[in-house]
């Protein structure tokens, strides 16, 4: 594919680059290029795109910088590709609210604030995409977590997970992938801190956790009904509880993206991109 014509003017090498850089960008993210794939070799991209090897190398410095590629040096060398992924803009955030100095506090806020808003998305899809998207994966985490209620650090991790996937079920691709990334960033700093059998808080008791599987079933049976307003409330009482028990974190800590590293989350070649 060669690059657009420029009717005889001269075209500078970095406007050739990201010229390329955008060709090759949006086969990425379309899809056609695959997570893992390799891109064509660079004497075959200076074919197709028509033009010289020095641009050709700056456009994958350009995809390389923004985290779509891995270039290998060497005689195995090539270009690995990789789509992006909520691990990345997790870390990036999480970056960013550190900078920021932003809390665990505000974080739960601002989830608490937006999560119900999800909660009535999914309860409002149709009624057969509820049933075939949404309460299959709910009912399987809610039953799951049942059988672990006597094991805090296992339920822990369940009513993490029960969260996430009201969030991923919610059928808004934004909204899913917004609050994705605050899920992200708590469940990593949840996982990381206060999933250790002495830092578990309110929900090292048995109540609590019980309290908390009753609220949950609340928000499923509404979504089940594909009643967006009872849903919604059902959340939003559920998640004023759980700013209260707080999880056993300090809330007034600052978020730290190490928390998040540390969990396996980020950009790292290989991983969750």
């Amino acid at each position: 594919m060669a690059l657009p014509s420029t009717n005889g003017r001269s075209v500078r090498p970095v406007r050739l680059a990201e010229q390329v850089a955008a060709a090759l960008r949006d086969r990425i993210l379309a899809g056609d290029l695959p997570d893992g794939s390799m891109l064509p070799k660079q004497d075959q991209l200076m074919v197709e795109f028509g033009i010289s090897m020095p641009p050709i190398r700056e456009a994958l410095r350009i995809l390389e910088s923004e985290g779509l590629i891995t270039v290998r040096r060497g005689n195995v060398g090539g270009a690995v590709v990789h789509r992006p992924g909520e691990g990345a803009a997790a870390a990036m955030f999480a970056m960013l609210m550190q900078s920021r100095r932003a809390t665990l506090g505000q974080l739960v806020a601002a989830m608490a604030a937006i999560e119900p808003l999800c909660v009535a998305a999914s309860a409002d899809r149709p009624e057969r995409e509820r049933r075939r998207e949404v309460l299959p994966v709910l009912r399987r985490t809610l039953d799951e977590a049942a059988a672990a209620v006597d094991d805090p650090e296992t339920y822990t991790g369940l009513a993490r997970r029960f969260h996430t996937e009201l969030v991923a079920t919610c059928g808004n691709t934004a909204m899913e992938l917004v609050v994705g990334v605050l899920e992200t960033l708590w469940t990593a700093h949840v996982d990381l801190l206060a999933r250790r059998p002495a830092q578990l808080g309110a929900f090292a008791e048995p109540a609590t956790r019980k309290v908390s599987t009753r609220e949950h079933e609340r928000i499923y049976a509404a979504i089940a009904k594909g009643d967006a307003v009872a849903a919604e409330r059902a959340a939003r009482a559920h998640t004023a509880h759980g700013r209260r028990a707080g999880w056993g974190l300090d809330l007034d800590q600052v978020v730290d993206v190490a928390h998040v590293l540390a969990a396996g989350i980020g950009p790292s070649p290989g991983g969750d991109r």
